[in-house]
Order: C-alpha cells, then structure tokens, then sequence
C-alpha cells in the first residue's frame, strides 16, 4: 500500500492518467466504429489525392500519421497487454494457493529461469504421459 505522500506523487498520477488512457484507447481501438473511422480517414485521403496533385506532401500526410498512431499504439498495446498478464496471473496464483493440494511453490513460476521453467514444463509431461487416456483419446486409439 502506498504511503499518503507518495500516493499523490507527479509520477503516480502519470501513471494513473497513462493507465486510464491506455484502458480507454484499447477499450475504443477494437471497436467496429474506430475501424469504420479509420476506413472513412483513408477514403478521404484516397480521394483527395487528385486534389493534391498526387503531391509528395499528399503522400507524407498519410505516412506520418500512420507512423505516429502505429508508434504510440505499440505502446498503449503493451501496456494493456502486461496489465491482463498481470491480472491472469494473480487470478492464477489465487486459484492455486487457494487449492488445498497444489504445490504452492508454483506460486511464482513466472519469476523462475527458462531452463526450471522446462524442467517443470518435461515433469507436467511425464505426469500427462502417465495418467490415464481420456474417453475421446481410448474410443481413437487402435487396439
């Protein structure tokens, strides 16, 4: 929990405000009307082009924008995109503390390196290997 003191710092509230935005821009970019929008953009530029000449200018006002938008979006899309991971995860953790037989250990596999990561990952397949077939898997197995 943060203290009173920092909880009204410049870089909390940054943060707050970068985390509002990111959720409100990722929210509206996967809307059908954003896509309609930025369909209705590219016509208008498409179409204006005769207007223009065809000009250099005409073209660079297409490609910085499109630069610009795609740049900030990596962006917002990571953001977004660790705050679920997140979320996931302590989801995650939840269910496994909260079961009476899971090894709580893997509490924090995410924290662990690649190679306990595939010696955990080769355990789970012996473990799979040697339980018994599903009804779906013994109906297509051949005898």
């Amino acid at each position: 929990m943060l203290a009173a003191s920092e909880s009204s710092s410049p870089m909390t509230t940054l943060r707050d405000r970068f985390n509002k935005m990111a959720q409100w821009t990722a929210a509206h970019a996967g809307r059908a009307s954003t896509f309609c929008a930025a369909l209705a953009a590219i016509v208008i530029w498409a179409v204006s082009g005769p207007l223009f000449g065809w000009s250099d200018t005409w073209q660079l006002i297409i490609n910085t924008s499109t630069t610009i938008i795609t740049f900030l979006m990596v962006f917002l899309i990571q953001n977004t995109q660790n705050r679920d991971t997140e979320a996931l995860q302590l989801k995650i953790d939840e269910l496994i503390w909260a079961h009476e037989g899971a090894r709580n250990r893997l509490l924090r596999l995410e924290e662990l390196t690649e190679e306990e990561m595939d010696h955990i990952k080769k355990t789970f397949l012996q473990l799979a290997k040697s339980s018994p077939l599903l009804t779906e898997e013994a109906k297509a197995r051949p005898d």
